[in-house]
C-alpha cells in the first residue's frame, strides 16, 4: 500500500498537482491512467482547447524539424563522396527530438481537436503498440546518431536505413497520407 501512495504522490507531483492538497488540483484538467509497459503506468493529463492547440501546432512544428533534418541526412549521404559533418548535426537533431515524442500526444490532441492533423485516432486507441513503435524509433535515432558520431559512413548509411524503417511503421499505421479535409 505504501508503494501505492508514493507512486501516487510521484505521478501526481510530475503533471503539476499536489498529493497533499487535493484542492489544489480543482481547475486541473482531468486524467487518466494509461499502461505503458512492465506493468507500470503513468498519468496523462487532458489538456484543454488551447493546450491542445497549442501541443498540436508544437508537434506539428517539432515533427517538421525531424523531418528537415531526416532529409538533409538522406540527401548528403547519397552523395558520392557524403560529408559526415553534415550529417552529424541532423543525427543530433534526430536523436535529441526522439525521446521527446511520446509527451507530443497526449490523449485530446487528435483530430476531434483539430480536424487537419494528420495524426490518426490509431495512436490513442492502440497506446501499447504506439509506445513500442515509439521506442523503436528513439533507439534508432541514438543508434544513427552514434554512427555518425563514430565516423564509419557505411555504418551511417546502414543506421540510417534502420531509422528510415522505425519512420515509416509508425507513419503507416497512426499518420495520415495527407491532411484532412
Amino acid at each position: 500500500m505504501r508503494n501505492v501512495v508514493l507512486a501516487a504522490a510521484v505521478l501526481l507531483a510530475g503533471c503539476g498537482q499536489s498529493a497533499e492538497n487535493p484542492a489544489a488540483n480543482a481547475d486541473t484538467p482531468s486524467g487518466q491512467v494509461l499502461p505503458i509497459r512492465d506493468n507500470a503506468a503513468v498519468l496523462v493529463r487532458t489538456p484543454n482547447k488551447a493546450q491542445a492547440l497549442k501541443l498540436m501546432h508544437d508537434r506539428h512544428e517539432n515533427m517538421e524539424q525531424i523531418g528537415k533534418a531526416f532529409k538533409t541526412a538522406g540527401r548528403e549521404l547519397k552523395a558520392s563522396a557524403p560529408s559526415l559533418a553534415v550529417v552529424r548535426p541532423s543525427a543530433a537533431t534526430i536523436a535529441g527530438f526522439a525521446p521527446k515524442v511520446p509527451s507530443w500526444f497526449p490523449p485530446g490532441t487528435g483530430q476531434d481537436v483539430l480536424h487537419k492533423t494528420r495524426a490518426l485516432p490509431a495512436i490513442w486507441q492502440k497506446p501499447e503498440d504506439f509506445a513500442a513503435k515509439d521506442r523503436n524509433f528513439q533507439q534508432a535515432a541514438q543508434a544513427f546518431k552514434a554512427a555518425a558520431d563514430a565516423g564509419d559512413v557505411n555504418g551511417v548509411k546502414a543506421k540510417f536505413a534502420d531509422l528510415g524503417k522505425t519512420c515509416k511503421a509508425c507513419h503507416d499505421t497512426y499518420r495520415a497520407e495527407h491532411h484532412p479535409k
